[in-house]
């Protein structure tokens, strides 16, 4: 019989394993000495050992699910209710039982864990919700549209969650990005109306243009190509592909004309400059007319500066006002020594002024002698009001006076 401190061999060949509840049979070793029996044993309760030491490892550092855990445990925990191994059973078993309740514990942590994990996962989409439905109602449909793109891979990398609220912020999501692809479409459908529309415009603007670019009616045309530039602003885009050329057979038709205006109006400018010159040298020659001493000469020499004068054409708009300023003044100074002349040697208006002195000297030598009647007889009011009449009538005599003098004495 041969024995060690967690089991012995009785002198039949049976083995047994001392345990809480008492000894348990192993087995039956009959091929060899009892020694070899509990070292065959012995060796199988280490190998119980280094399983359930790489398990309990595998629980602590890996991933191991529980279900799979469990299952590994029972097969374990089967060998060694078994006692088909010497060695401290007990032990063992206690090892395994701290390894349930290490797992259930795992069990709960991940249970938890995946809870947490799953509310975010609702507020993340629940989040993605709104900002898909408030891009929806968004008209930066470049940005949105990216935007919700990135809303859809972002979605596909968070954990499901149960199928109903799965489900039901799918619908929402969907539904959002489902009304903005349809108010794009609708927005880019118009936008292409539009544009059809002002290519038409365009087009018809642009013939026009070319229609008038070989126009002489330079005012007219102008204020014409005014119009349609307005038109073509107010017209819209057309269609990228179509934009610049319609544009530049617009711009090139004006540019036609209005190279042609400009050529004419700077031979005409030059011309008038010239003008300019000769009509300020005959304004400077009829300038010494003036003052005048012939007046017979001095109208004749007027007339001949004016008949050149008129035999020249226009001037800058700009300078005439200056130019033919001067010819008035001294149009004008020649009208006036006419008109002095004429007066001078009219008789009738001779006679005329000699008659106006002659009765305002009469009233004023009346007054005179009114005043010094009233004072004499001490009616002082009446003589300052006569006086005050006086002063009215000598202010008249004065100037009859004056013209009469121009008409020599």
């Amino acid at each position: 019989m041969s024995s060690d401190p967690w089991g012995r061999v009785d002198e039949t060949g049976t083995v047994y394993v001392r345990t809480a509840e008492g000894e348990k049979v192993v087995g039956s070793w009959q091929a060899g000495s009892p020694e070899e029996a509990l070292a065959y044993f012995e060796r199988k309760y280490e190998g119980l050992v280094v399983e359930i030491g790489l398990l309990e490892r595998r629980v602590k550092t890996t991933d191991l699910s529980a279900k799979d855990a469990q299952t590994a445990i029972d097969h374990l925990r089967g060998q060694v209710d078994e006692h088909h191994a010497v060695g401290d059973l007990d032990a063992l078993s206690k090892r395994l039982d701290a390894l349930v309740a290490t797992v259930e514990s795992r069990r709960e942590e991940r249970k938890a864990e995946k809870a947490k994990q799953t509310d975010e996962a609702k507020h993340a989409k629940e989040a993605l919700v709104v900002e898909a439905e408030e891009l929806a109602q968004s008209e930066q449909w470049r940005a949105a549209g990216e935007r919700l793109r990135a809303l859809v891979d972002i979605w596909k990398g968070l954990p499901r969650l149960d199928r109903k609220s799965d489900d039901e912020l799918w619908h929402r999501f969907s539904h959002a990005r489902s009304a903005f692809s349809k108010r794009r479409k609708a927005h880019f459908a118009s936008l292409d109306a539009q544009r059809e529309e002002a290519r038409k415009t365009k087009e018809k603007l642009a013939a026009e243009a070319e229609s008038l670019s070989n126009s002489t009616d330079w005012a007219a045309t102008a204020a014409r190509y005014r119009d349609l530039m307005a038109e073509w602003k107010a017209a819209g885009r057309a269609q990228r592909e179509v934009e610049d050329g319609l544009w530049n057979r617009f711009r090139g038709a004006q540019d036609v004309f209005f190279a042609a205006r400009g050529a004419v109006f700077a031979e005409r400018d030059a011309e008038q400059a010239e003008n300019l010159k000769l009509k300020e040298e005959l304004a400077a020659e009829a300038e010494k007319l003036v003052p005048v001493k012939d007046l017979k000469a001095a109208r004749a020499a007027f007339r001949s500066l004016n008949e050149r004068w008129e035999a020249i054409g226009h001037v800058p708009r700009d300078a005439r006002p200056k130019v033919e300023g001067r010819m008035h003044a001294v149009e004008k100074a020649l009208q006036e020594t006419e008109e002095n002349e004429w007066r001078r040697t009219n008789p009738e208006a001779r006679a005329r002024a000699a008659g106006l002195t002659g009765q305002l000297q009469d009233a004023v030598d009346k007054l005179r002698g009114q005043i010094d009647a009233a004072r004499a007889a001490g009616n002082n009011a009446r003589a300052d009001k006569l006086a005050r009449e006086l002063e009215g009538r000598q202010a008249l005599l004065d100037q009859a006076m004056k013209g009469l003098e121009e008409f020599g004495g």
